[in-house]
């Protein structure tokens, strides 16, 4: 069966080969929420560095990318199947592109396309308004404000491949969020 792609499908497409690249594993202690926040720290400080000779352009650019990076990588540990989580990560026409590939089973992968194609309905930023109403009177409703966010306020270009194998789904989300321009490095 063919992937299912919501997104910018050209941004699934993308190859990160020149990048970074990192496998969280399951083992002895467990993948956990500590885990996407050491990660992504990682992540942020060794994506961020060729913007160091501005110490402006350097913190916006660790914050971004630190912030891309954790939502995704505990979004992949929050809703995985056992198994491991492959992160790709590099810098590329002046944007910083993320790709977290995990296992879901299919009754996680049904509910995200149908969070998915409500996305495509309206403006991410009404959405988020929506959403924060939404958990105010109900907090147990599943948020999905770290998405909306990452839409609405940092202006991420994203992308969702869904592949069935056997035993599970593969999702792999790619992200993309523009980088200081360069002539101010």
């Amino acid at each position: 069966m063919a992937p299912k792609i919501f997104g910018i499908e050209s941004l699934a497409e993308i190859s990160l080969d020149s990048g970074a690249r990192l496998t969280l594993r399951d083992g002895p202690l467990q993948l956990g929420w500590k885990h996407s926040g050491m990660t992504s720290d990682f992540i942020a400080k060794i994506m961020a560095l060729p913007y160091s000779r501005s110490r402006k352009d350097y913190l916006q650019a660790h914050h971004d990318i630190g912030y891309l990076s954790n939502e995704l990588i505990e979004n992949a540990v929050k809703f995985r199947q056992p198994g491991e989580i492959l992160i790709e990560a590099g810098i590329i026409d002046g944007s910083f592109l993320l790709r977290v590939k995990n296992a879901v089973d299919s009754a996680t992968a049904s509910r995200f396309q149908q969070l998915l194609h409500r996305l495509q309905s309206k403006e991410p930023g009404v959405l988020l308004l929506e959403q924060i109403e939404i958990n105010a009177i109900s907090p147990e409703s599943g948020s999905g404000l770290g998405l909306l966010t990452l839409l609405s306020d940092y202006d991420a270009r994203m992308a969702w491949t869904f592949e069935n194998n056997d035993e599970h789904i593969a999702l792999t989300t790619t992200a993309a969020v523009a980088m200081p321009p360069s002539s101010n490095r």
